[in-house]
């Protein structure tokens, strides 16, 4: 029951027994963790350490199941009674490289959500009345002057489609959420970018086959995962021929916590979107999900606050992270099941 990660090691080297938070922790279970070689779950430095001596590790690189690397401190100490075995517990830190939305950043969402709904609102209607105005001086008047027409036109229809934008990331209306096939959402997805804006980009699937359903709003989902695909081909630009990769996997041991109750919802169904871009800069790594944060000359920095608020809508969370020798930029969505029932108490 202890809250820190603990294994028990035999002198073998094998691991013999691990607790509840070794499997939240390594995101296995205990049939799957007993009976490996502790050197595939924590690294081969214990194996240098005589079993009869204790021994502590700092920030080192854990190897998790799904390839990704985590780091900890690894603190081992022998049993008494047990010549030869060993008990080694976890201490890890949030990886410092994830940025996920959380609650303290949903202030200052709301806020530029109040300022972007304002905006839209005292903006879209005089727009309506200069496209119209252009539209008539157009039909009387020379050639010359209907360049400066279709230019204010174009504009217009320009500024018209940002504040549409803006208006998706205002919407406050409760989703209506149902049982969906996230992999059927999936390949409607990657159909459309394979057919646009990815053409250029290798579309790779690597999918759990026995994923349950997610339960979520389809046009949300849609909308999310077109986002950030397209943000993937974007980083990737210049790159032809490189892999935008999307995988499914089911992970235990993630949850939120659920508002207006004491309990807390299980998030066990993962999307990632892996691409092979070179990241956000150091100094927006931490900003990505706030409104109007871009590092990208033609962007409007609503692409990601817009996939934060409608992920949140669905109840989930999503993370950026830099993973991987050479790193990959991945954006994982964790979302709930269906049918999973009510949240588990805290």
């Amino acid at each position: 029951m202890l809250p820190t990660p603990v294994l028990v090691i035999d002198p073998d080297g094998v691991i013999a027994e691990a607790n509840f938070a070794a499997e939240t922790f390594l995101n296995l279970s205990s049939a799957a963790l007993v009976g490996t070689p502790a050197e595939a779950v924590i690294g081969g430095s214990i194996a240098a350490v005589p079993n009869d001596a204790p021994f502590a590790a700092y920030d080192v690189e854990l190897p998790m199941p799904d390839r990704r690397m985590r780091r900890a401190d690894i603190a081992a100490a022998p049993l008494p009674d047990r010549p030869g075995w060993r008990v080694v517990s976890i201490h890890g830190p949030a990886p410092d490289h994830i940025v996920s939305r959380r609650p303290g950043r949903e202030g200052g969402a709301l806020t530029a959500a109040g300022a972007a709904a304002m905006l839209a609102h005292e903006i879209k209607n005089p727009l309506s009345g200069i496209r119209g105005a252009a539209q008539l001086l157009e039909s009387s008047c020379d050639d010359a002057s209907r360049d400066l027409t279709r230019l204010i036109r174009d504009e217009v229809d320009r500024v018209a489609a940002l504040i549409d934008r803006m208006e998706g990331f205002t919407d406050t209306r409760p989703l209506t959420l149902a049982p969906q096939n996230i992999h059927a959402i999936l390949g409607h997805v990657r159909e459309v970018a394979a057919q646009g804006f990815a053409r250029e980009f290798v579309l790779r699937e690597i999918y759990d086959p026995s994923l349950p359903a997610v339960i979520g709003h389809r046009d949300a989902l849609i909308q999310v995962l077109l986002n950030l695909l397209k943000n993937a081909a974007e980083a990737m630009e210049g790159r032809e021929g490189g892999a935008i990769t999307l995988t499914t996997a089911y992970r235990h041991g993630v949850s939120v916590h659920v508002r207006g109750s004491d309990g807390r919802q299980p998030l066990p169904i993962e999307i990632c979107v892996i691409d092979e871009g070179p990241g956000a800069p150091d100094e927006l790594a931490s900003h990505l999900f706030d409104p109007f944060v871009t590092s990208k000359r033609t962007g409007t920095g609503l692409g990601l606050a817009l996939v934060d608020k409608l992920v949140a809508d669905l109840g989930g969370i999503i993370e950026y992270a830099r993973e991987g020798d050479p790193p990959r930029t991945v954006f994982r969505l964790m979302l709930p099941r269906a049918g999973a029932g009510v949240a588990v108490p805290l």
